[in-house]
């Protein structure tokens, strides 16, 4: 019993102690900062954009566009956002297939059309 109260305290202790030596050696603090966007720093205003068009009905709405991907190809959606390509708005969205690959559709935002897939 006193085994076992000594490895518990041994392990606590060194469950304490790791995040001492991982800044101890050298590894990033964002102590006090906020993590860095991994969206993209304009990913708020592409979605504040993307509204805006879609309730004003100039863009048809993303779950319209997903909803096409899915149904021409079975998988699930990675990531989506509004870019402008060629003077136009268009949705990019990354897309997982059922057999593991990897597909980047872009769509035309004010149609709904897919532009290509790659």
């Amino acid at each position: 019993m006193a085994k076992r109260i000594a490895l518990i305290l041994a392990l606590a202790t060194l469950g304490g102690a790791a995040p001492l030596c991982a800044h101890a050696q050298g590894a990033p603090s964002n102590q006090g900062n906020p993590a860095p966007d991994s969206l993209g720093a304009d990913w708020g205003p592409q979605q504040d954009a993307a509204r805006a068009g879609v309730k004003q009905g100039r863009y048809v709405p993303l779950l319209k566009v997903i909803a096409e991907i899915r149904r021409r190809t079975p998988g699930r959606q990675l990531d989506a956002g509004l870019e402008q390509s060629g003077g136009r708005a268009v949705y990019r969205v990354r897309w997982a297939t059922t057999d593991g690959r990897r597909i980047d559709y872009i769509v035309d935002a004010e149609t709904g059309a897919i532009l290509s897939a790659n």
